[in-house]
């Protein structure tokens, strides 16, 4: 499995995955958790950093996180 840590990030979401040539789009908050994933901060440090950055709760943040990281598994990302 390819790991995060390989992704290519733009300042406007873009993402490159230099393993396959896949790319695609994410939103401001997709982009800030890939990077705060891809740095290496676990789903909590995660979404605890969403609720400093965003007006969410930590349970919205956990199941953005969650979410997200779902999706990234089925993109074999993560």
């Amino acid at each position: 499995m390819r790991t995060l840590s390989q992704l290519a990030l733009s300042d406007e979401g873009f993402v490159f995955d230099p393993n396959t040539g896949d790319s695609f789009q994410v939103s401001a908050t997709g982009l800030f958790l890939l990077q705060a994933l891809k740095d290496g901060r676990g789903d909590d440090e995660a979404a605890q950093l969403l609720t400093e950055k965003y007006e969410v709760t930590l349970e919205e943040a956990r199941r953005d996180c969650a979410d997200f990281r779902s999706r990234l598994r089925n993109l074999n990302l993560a």
